[in-house]
């Protein structure tokens, strides 16, 4: 990752927005961060970090901590940080959570924290990654840097008194880091992959075991060799068995084929009789059938007069109509005529109605002329009331300006007097801040080994109650595996009498064949059915489920409160002492802190506020006072505008009559005479209308009287001839009347069902006489057979064949149990074999690669040492630079004791001694020597492994004041070499010769109202 530029606002010490172009420094610059002490060179490290990961470099101050208290209310504080990875640019803008003043009206309001993060294209394209949510922007960070914030801090940047923590780090924690650096998670992933396989095929090899005595359990034998034996005593009983079932199936054959034929001939005379019957209801139907005939005859001569019937109907019709119609225009003639003689007499009126029309015209003329004068007074009028009531508030508002000044006065010097107060109250704040944090976190790590004391509490009963419940579990099952094989023992002894329950005389016995039966076995005991034989069974599968998990259940818990124990143990080291107190001791300590904090905090924002309050008042109080002379100015100009309109009101009212002065009441006047114009001018034109339109409706009635009298006339000529028409028809047809055609008329529907109805009772007949030759042709000489007597033969004979089948079933369903369970046992060893054959190279692997052999090294943590060796490699080159050819760092080889991780610590060789000690015997100058050159080393071998992450800038904190003359200028000359090999190095220091050897600088400028950076160039 390369710094492009940081842009920093209301952050830390700096007040205002302050921008550091880390591209300006150069190409792999080598340059240092100089400020006096408090200025915030520190603060450039932590605005890098909390930009990429919402945390500072030395994780000691929240994000909402960081704002500046001498940056004014309306900038917020933010970080914006642009760098590079390889060729691809990034840019991300961090707000932390913050009090702000509200946009509109006064107060405050909090800010929540917010992140966006942008990828920047070759063609400044930007592409927005994270639009708002802080998590989000962390985790897409340290997906595309590969490290989080710890590792961060580590490898990237020495923090101020912590740059020995990669340097002492554990082999746990340093795998941790290296697997991201060198992205070695492959290894990890295998090591899990083969354990999980090798558990996986161990676990199916011992379900494999318990499934083969679960299979010879299922069949209540013991071993292979029961099961053989049991299958050769079976194979003669059931070819016996079968023989016996094949001759029982063909007496059941033959005796069925007798009963179908005799059923076939019983249905036949079934059939003749049901003939005979349908024969006889034939005959009963022909009278009405005859009856249809005629029907069918008359209807369909009616049918052919239905033409001339339906025109004497519609002239007739015709008739009717052509008379309603003459009598409505004959009324509506009548009505025509009134209306023209009262048109007529409106009419003549009409030269009344223009002279009134004329009058109320020349009225309204003059109440229009007088509106543009009035409306001309009642401007002058409004203009006065305004200016009068301007003048009026210009007053008021002096008056007022002039008490606010007052006030504010009196309000400031009451502020200036509390300052000092609020000044030491709030000298506090960061003492209080830190006991609050302290006593915060003892309560945390008390309230997790309180609760760790508990749930260990809990698993502890937990653990004897399974106990118990196991031992309970382990009882039942003893008794449900007893009653088992009990019921099993009675069943076996008692399949002999329940044979011979089977036997009748003269039939052979099912074992040994006789006919006959001299002492049949008994059985003094009540045998279990198949029903009960399963339910004990299902009983014992089910309590031996029941254990089995039980069993499973005490040994997860016992797991975990061994594993809780562990954890309560660790909890109870960290509080120390503190256990001993109530927690409400603590609490009550802690809310005595906060409210130190509180008081403090609100003392120091008091002060802010006042300050800034004080500052807002000075301006208010110049503000208001040019305010309080422009408006006395104001009020003088309205004075002499108002007496002016007095003037102009006066004048223009004595032209206008009183009834008029009101506009409204004007224009209600004027409103009345347009509407009298309007409506004389609608009279008239009405009656015009009206007069017309009476004219033109009595015409046109006259006209359509004629009309309907030649239409009636017409009509009934032409019904008198329909008429005689029809009465002729009527006679050649056979027909009286129109009456008698009338009722003898039938629909084509009607006439086709009664001539289907006819055809069908045809065909009936014929059907029925054919079928009922037929039948007796094929029955005579027959006699209906008796079913119930070849019934008893079929019902016997399968009676007897299911007998054979039940004693074969029987048979055949053991053998098939027997042999089905043989093939499991066959294929269940094949593919215990496989797996066992399996389990000798995964699990060997697995053993091998998770550490659980020779050095107990894992594959990733073996992978690492030779990476850790390479680094240490690089790093003591340097080391041994700076530390004048003494000390080189080494890998310890010695195994760690019990079960700790080891293979990545580290120690360091004294050639002056010749002797190999650990790192943390170290003097702090030399410690930050091997610091450094641990640093440095890692990034020198990350960049040289393909696929690694990319460490091309490193940020120094401090240490160089704990350096000698000479070690100093070989640590200068060392990073020196290190930015020449293409780094970006940063370095903070007081050490003046630092100062005089690194040209290129970052200055921290504080002053009184914030600090601010500024580049310096060699």
């Amino acid at each position: 990752m390369r710094p492009l530029k940081l842009v920093m606002s209301a952050f830390g010490p700096f007040a205002s927005t302050q921008e550091t172009d880390f591209s300006a420094l150069g190409t792999n610059p080598l340059f240092l961060i100089n400020g006096p002490t408090g200025a915030g060179k520190t603060t450039l490290l932590d605005a890098i970090c909390f930009a990429l990961y919402g945390k500072t470099t030395g994780d000691e101050r929240e994000g909402s901590q960081m704002r500046c208290d001498l940056a004014v209310d309306s900038l917020l504080t933010e970080v914006t940080f642009s760098f590079a990875l390889s060729d691809i640019q990034y840019r991300i803008r961090r707000v932390p959570e913050q009090q702000r003043a509200k946009k509109n009206g006064d107060g405050y309001t909090v800010q929540k924290p917010e992140a966006q993060l942008y990828r920047i294209d070759s063609d400044c394209s930007e592409h927005l990654l994270v639009a708002s949510k802080v998590s989000e922007a962390t985790a897409e960070i340290e997906q595309l840097t590969g490290l989080d914030a710890d590792q961060f801090r580590q490898v990237m940047v020495l923090p101020q008194g912590k740059f020995r923590e990669l340097l002492m780090a554990d082999s746990k924690d340093r795998e941790k880091i290296f697997s991201q650096l060198f992205q070695t998670q492959i290894y990890r992933k295998i090591e899990d992959k083969l354990k999980f396989q090798a558990s996986a095929i161990k676990a199916e090899v011992r379900d494999h075991r318990n499934r083969r005595d679960g299979i010879l359990h299922n069949i209540e034998l013991e071993s292979d060799e029961a099961l053989n034996a049991e299958l050769a005593e079976f194979s003669p009983k059931l070819t016996q068995a079968v023989e016996s079932k094949e001759k029982a199936s063909l007496v059941f054959i033959d005796a069925n084929k007798q009963f179908e034929s005799a059923k076939l001939l019983t249905n036949d005379f079934d059939a003749l009789e049901k003939l005979q019957q349908s024969a006889a209801v034939l005959d009963e139907q022909n009278q009405a059938i005859e009856q249809d005939r005629a029907r069918l005859e008359s209807g369909q001569k009616a049918q052919q007069l239905k033409p001339v019937l339906d025109v004497s109907l519609s002239r007739e019709k015709e008739v009717a109509q052509a008379q309603d119609s003459l009598a409505r225009i004959q009324s509506a003639k009548q009505s025509s005529e009134q209306a023209l003689a009262l048109s007529k007499t409106k009419f003549d009126s009409l030269a009344e109605l223009d002279v009134e029309l004329q009058r109320a015209q020349n009225e309204a003329q003059k109440l229009i002329q007088l509106e543009p004068q009035l409306q001309g007074l009642d401007g002058l009028q409004k203009s006065f009331s305004q200016a009068t009531g301007e003048r009026d508030q210009a007053k008021e508002k002096g008056i007022k300006e002039k008490g606010v000044l007052e006030v504010l006065a009196a309000e400031k010097y009451a502020a200036e007097q509390r300052i000092s107060q609020l000044e030491q109250g709030a000298s506090e704040q960061v003492n209080a801040q830190q006991a609050v944090t302290v006593q915060n976190d003892l309560i945390e790590r008390y309230l997790q080994w309180q609760k760790a004391s508990i749930e260990s509490s809990h698993t502890e009963q937990a653990l004897k109650q399974a106990k118990e419940k196991g031992q309970q579990l382990k009882s039942r099952f003893s008794e449900a595996q007893t009653s088992h094989r009990q019921l099993q023992l009675i069943w076996h002894r008692g399949q002999a009498a329940s044979l011979a329950l089977q036997l009748s005389p003269g039939l052979p016995c099912l074992v040994c064949g006789s006919v006959e039966h001299p002492n049949p076995a008994q059985s003094e005991e009540q045998l279990p059915t198949e029903e009960e034989l399963q339910q004990a069974q299902r009983i014992e599968e089910l309590a031996n489920e029941a254990l089995n998990q039980a069993r499973a259940d005490y040994s997860g818990l016992n797991t975990q409160y061994q594993v809780q124990l562990k954890q309560l143990d660790e909890l109870q080291q960290r509080i120390g002492d503190s256990c001993t107190q109530p927690i409400e001791s603590l609490q009550s300590q802690l809310q005595e802190l906060q409210q130190q904090l509180t008081k403090a905090n609100t003392a120091a924002q008091q002060l802010i506020q006042l300050r800034k309050q004080i500052q807002n008042w000075q301006s208010k109080e110049r503000d208001l006072q040019t305010e309080l002379d422009a408006e006395r100015e104001h009020f003088q100009k309205l004075q002499n505008l108002v007496s002016s309109l007095k003037g102009q009101v006066e004048q223009a009212s004595a032209a206008i009559p009183d009834q008029y002065r009101s506009l409204d009441v004007l224009k209600n006047a004027i409103r009345q005479a347009n509407a009298h114009v309007t409506a004389l001018h609608q009279s008239i034109n009405t009656i015009r209308q009206s007069h017309t339109q009476a004219l033109e409706q009595d015409a046109a009635q006259s006209a359509a009287l004629a009309s309907a009298l030649s239409n009636s006339a017409q009509a009934r000529e032409l019904s008198h001839e329909a008429h005689a028409e029809l009465s002729s028809q009527l006679s050649s047809s056979g027909f009286s009347d129109k009456q008698a055609l009338t009722h003898a008329l039938l629909s084509s529907e009607v006439l086709k069902d009664i001539a289907d109805g006819i055809a069908n009772y045809q065909q009936a007949c014929i059907a029925n006489q054919t079928t009922l030759t037929q039948f007796s042709e094929k029955l005579d000489g027959q006699v209906r057979p008796q079913l119930i007597d070849v019934e008893e033969r079929v019902a016997t004979s399968q009676a007897e064949l299911q007998a054979a089948e039940h004693s074969w079933q029987l048979i055949q369903s053991r053998v098939t149990q027997l042999v089905q369970t043989q093939k499991q046992l066959n294929d269940a060893d094949s593919q215990a074999k496989k797996l066992e054959d399996e389990y000798a190279v995964i699990g060997t692997l697995s053993e091998v690669a998770n550490g659980q052999t020779g050095n107990k090294i894992s594959l990733q943590r073996f992978v690492l040492s030779v990476l850790l060796d390479d680094v240490l490699l690089e790093a003591s080159h340097r080391l041994q630079m700076m530390s004048k050819g003494r000390y080189r760092l080494i890998r310890k080889e010695e195994r760690a004791k019990g079960n700790k991780a080891s293979g990545l610590e580290l120690e360091v060789e004294d050639a002056y001694t010749s002797k190999v000690r650990p790192v943390a015997t170290l003097s702090g100058g030399e410690s930050f020597m091997a610091a450094l050159s641990m640093a440095l080393g890692l990034s020198e071998v990350v960049q040289a492994y393909a696929g690694g992450i990319k460490l091309d800038t490193l940020f120094i904190d401090e240490g160089f004041g704990s350096l000698d003359q000479d070690s100093l200028d070989l640590a200068i000359r060392t990073l020196m070499d290190l930015q020449s090999s293409g780094r970006m190095i940063g370095v903070i220091s007081h050490v003046s010769e630092m100062k005089e050897q690194i040209g290129t600088r970052i200055d921290i400028i504080k002053t009184a109202q914030g600090s601010e950076t500024v580049i310096v160039l060699p």
